[in-house]
C-alpha cells in the first residue's frame, strides 16, 4: 500500500516538474516579446541621430521596422532611415529610402512629407545656372507630382517658390547655352535654343534678351522676317528695358538700307 502511495507521489511530482518546465519555457519566449519596445527603440534612435551615429541608429530603426507589431512606429521608422542619409549626403540612398516608403505606405499621413524630400533632395543639389539644370529639372518633375498626387500636403507656399526657382534655372541655363552658340556663329542652334527656351518658359523675366538675341541670331542666317518680329516684340513689350534701344538700332540698320536701295 505504502509502495502504491510513493508510486503515486512519484508521478505527481514528475508531472509537476514537466508541467513548470514548460510553463518556465513560455514564459520566456514571452517575455522575449515584452522585452522589445518600439517607442523606447524609436526614440533611442532618434537620439542617436541627434549625436550623428546614423549607422547605429539606422540599425535601431530597422529593427523597429521589423518588430514593430503594432504598425504605429514602423512607418516613421522608414522614414527616419530616409532622413539619416539626407543627413550624411547621400541623397541617391536617400531617395530610395523614402521612395520605399511610398511604395509600402502610399497612403500614409506622412506621405507627403517623403514625396517633398525627394523633391528637396534634387532641389538642394542646384548650385548655379551652368552646374544645376539637372538638379532643376528633376526637382521640378518631383513638385509636379506632389501637387498632383498630394494635394492638401502642408508645403503648398513653398512648392511654388521652389517650381519658380527650378524653371528660372532651368531657363538660364537654355539662355546661356543659346548664347554661347550665338558667339559661335551657330545661328540654327542658337535658335532652336531660344525658340524652345520661349516655348517651354513664356514667363522667363529676361525675355527681353532672349528676343534681342534670337533677333540677331535670325538676322545672322538671313531670316528678315523672323528678325523683325522679335525685335519689335521685344521693343513693343518692353519699351523701357535697355535693350529696346539696341533692337530699335537693328531695326533702323536694315530701314536705311531699304532706303539706299
Amino acid at each position: 500500500m505504502k509502495s502504491i502511495n510513493i508510486t503515486r507521489l512519484l508521478i505527481l511530482f514528475l508531472t509537476a516538474a514537466v508541467l513548470l518546465s514548460c510553463s518556465g519555457k513560455s514564459s520566456v519566449k514571452q517575455s522575449g516579446t515584452d522585452e522589445f519596445n518600439a517607442e523606447r527603440s524609436f526614440e533611442k534612435a532618434n537620439k542617436l541621430i541627434e549625436s550623428k551615429n546614423y549607422e547605429e541608429a539606422r540599425a535601431l530603426l530597422l529593427e523597429v521596422k521589423n518588430r514593430d507589431l503594432t504598425k504605429k512606429y514602423a512607418p516613421i521608422a522608414q522614414l527616419r532611415i530616409a532622413d539619416t542619409f539626407v543627413k550624411e549626403e547621400e541623397p541617391d540612398l536617400a531617395v530610395a529610402e523614402y521612395r520605399k516608403f511610398l511604395e509600402i505606405y502610399p497612403d500614409h499621413q506622412h506621405a507627403s512629407y517623403a514625396q517633398y524630400q525627394i523633391a528637396m533632395v534634387y532641389f538642394n543639389q542646384i548650385e548655379s545656372p551652368e552646374r544645376g539644370y539637372g538638379g532643376a529639372a528633376r526637382a521640378l518633375v518631383e513638385f509636379e507630382k506632389l501637387k498632383k498626387d498630394y494635394p492638401r500636403n502642408p508645403y503648398k507656399e513653398l512648392i511654388e517658390i521652389r517650381i519658380e526657382k527650378c524653371r528660372t534655372v532651368m531657363a538660364d541655363y537654355e539662355y546661356l547655352v543659346g548664347e554661347f552658340y550665338l558667339k559661335k556663329g551657330a545661328y540654327a542652334a542658337t535658335i532652336e535654343r531660344l525658340e524652345g527656351l520661349l516655348k517651354h518658359f513664356p514667363d522667363y523675366k529676361k525675355e527681353d534678351k532672349v528676343l534681342l538675341s534670337l533677333g540677331i541670331a535670325y538676322k545672322k542666317s538671313g531670316q528678315r522676317e523672323k528678325a523683325e518680329s522679335a525685335l519689335n516684340r521685344l521693343v513693343q513689350k518692353y519699351p523701357n528695358s535697355s535693350l529696346a534701344k539696341e533692337a530699335t538700332k537693328e531695326l533702323a540698320a536694315w530701314s536705311k538700307k531699304d532706303e539706299k536701295k
